[in-house]
């Protein structure tokens, strides 16, 4: 098949989920002998890539503000598909779902992956929040295939809106780090420190993972790798919140990223918005123990493996760590459930299976 993945900022992964998810489902596809364009946006990839293990790149501008990258990104690659020739177009982000029609009026299939509830994210304003509810509308209606990669957006989709969603999760098995570079950089050493991972938005809670961490009596160090590009206040408060037992390298990805990942003592997920979050299930693939903000899609997605808390008084991250951070024979038990957890249910090459299924049905 000639294929291509749009919506996302392209590859070489170098922002969220959704990139990780381009590369690692876009590299196999290659090797199973499909040809896979993916569409980048220029402020992420470099104009002169042309291809990245095996994929082949093609680079869009977009509009920079908040409100208009994604989906002007998406617009403008969704036009310059039209006439590539490609057999099915894999989309991602609901936010897209206005630009399905273009591609299939030029005879193209696609897919959409329509990710988690983006309205609930607290950065959207009123204009935003219905923006987004009018796209999880046209999500329901317009695609060839509409995918979730949870249980609970699945339901959602069937509940809200009467439509039945393909459920395909996402991959935990990243590939082991070889050297140390970025833990001595940082100063650190192997199982000695605490990890958070994620775009710093409110959501993601990074300002309260800081301040617990800042309560917390040790002198272990928390890596919380992440950015905030669009939120400066929210950047402020992390930095007010944190001592400097807090460190804040900014974002690191590729072999720096899963150093730091697969050495850590203990993995912090406190996202409250979405569906499988890419960061968690790469937690419990690098088999860490992790503690995890409760929610129902997080509890799907981690259920026995997770030790899970919130921010009120009672299971709080504080109190939760202090019980557990320096229990190694109890963090040893949950870093094997983690293992088992991901290997169960969270293999990429059994969700490249799943879309290779479904993109050839789409042909």
């Amino acid at each position: 098949m000639k294929l291509a993945i749009l919506g996302t900022r392209g590859v070489p992964a170098s922002y969220g989920g959704f990139e990780t998810f381009a590369e690692e489902l876009g590299r196999r596809l290659v090797e199973r002998g499909h040809e896979v364009w993916v569409y980048g946006r220029s402020a992420f990839v470099d104009p002169d890539l042309k291809t990245y293990r095996g994929m082949n790149i093609v680079v869009i501008p977009a509009i920079r503000s908040k409100h208009l990258e994604t989906v002007s990104h998406t617009f403008f690659s969704a036009f310059h598909a039209l006439r590539r020739g490609y057999d099915a177009v894999l989309m991602c982000n609901a936010a897209n779902a206005p630009f399905v029609r273009i591609l299939q009026l030029g005879g193209i299939p696609v897919a959409l992956n329509v990710d988690g509830l983006e309205r609930n994210r607290r950065k959207w304003g009123w204009a935003g929040r219905t923006y987004y509810r009018l796209c999880e509308r046209l999500a329901a209606l317009l695609p060839d295939r509409v995918i979730t990669d949870a249980e609970v957006i699945q339901s959602y989709y069937r509940q809200t809106y009467k439509t039945e969603t393909t459920m395909i999760a996402y991959g935990s098995d990243l590939e082991r780090p070889v050297g140390t570079q970025a833990l001595d950089s940082l100063g650190l050493e192997k199982g000695e420190y605490g990890l958070y991972v994620s775009r710093f938005e409110p959501e993601n809670n990074p300002d309260r993972v800081a301040a617990a961490w800042a309560n917390l009596e040790t002198e272990r160090k928390l890596v919380m790798v992440g950015g905030a590009p669009y939120a400066p206040e929210l950047a402020h408060r992390i930095r007010e919140a944190a001592d400097e037992r807090v460190l804040l390298p900014g974002p690191i990805y590729g072999e720096g990223y899963r150093e730091l990942l697969f050495n850590c003592r203990a993995y912090i997920h406190a996202t409250e918005v979405g569906g499988t979050h890419p960061a968690l299930v790469e937690a419990m693939g690098a088999g860490r123990p992790i503690f995890v903000y409760d929610t129902p899609e997080n509890r799907e997605v981690a259920r026995t493996a997770g030790l899970f808390f919130t921010f009120e008084e009672q299971n709080n991250l504080t109190q939760r760590l202090s019980e557990l951070l320096e229990d190694t024979p109890r963090l040893k038990e949950l870093s094997a459930a983690s293992t088992k957890r991901a290997r169960a249910g969270y293999s990429w090459e059994s969700v490249t299976d799943a879309y290779e299924k479904l993109l050839e049905s789409l042909c």
